[in-house]
This record gives C-alpha cells, structure tokens and sequence, in this order.
C-alpha cells in the first residue's frame, strides 16, 4: 500500500502545479488590462484547468489517505 501513498503524492503534486498555473495565468490576465468581455473570456478559458486541477488535487490526497489506512 505503499506505492498508493506515492501514487497519490504524485497525482496530488500534479492537481497543485495546476492551481498555481491557473493563479499566474489569471494574475497575467488581470494584468494585461483588457476590457471587461475579453478578461470573462480569458478567465472562462481558465476556470476548467483549475477545476480539473482542483479535483486532482483532492483525489490524489484521497488516494494518500486511504493508503495509509490500508497500511
């Protein structure tokens, strides 16, 4: 069961590279200046990648739990 803490440590680290991705991308997007259609429109763009990250993020931690259950 040791190898699905370590499994679920590398899944976790993954969903955490995303949502910092999706921090710097909305960061740059304010940044830019655009005007108010093309910021919703970048962010629309954003938003799944950070779900999809997010939910990486909580299986992987998941995955860590229940293999130090089963340990």
């Amino acid at each position: 069961m040791e190898l699905l803490v370590w499994i679920g440590a590398g899944i976790s680290v993954i969903g955490l590279i995303g949502i910092v991705w999706s921090i710097f991308a909305v960061a740059r997007a304010r940044k830019a200046g655009l005007d108010d259609d093309a910021l919703r429109a970048r962010m629309s763009r954003i938003l799944p990648i950070n779900i999809g990250a997010l939910l990486l993020s909580i299986l992987g931690l998941l995955l860590v739990l229940v293999g130090v259950i089963l340990t």
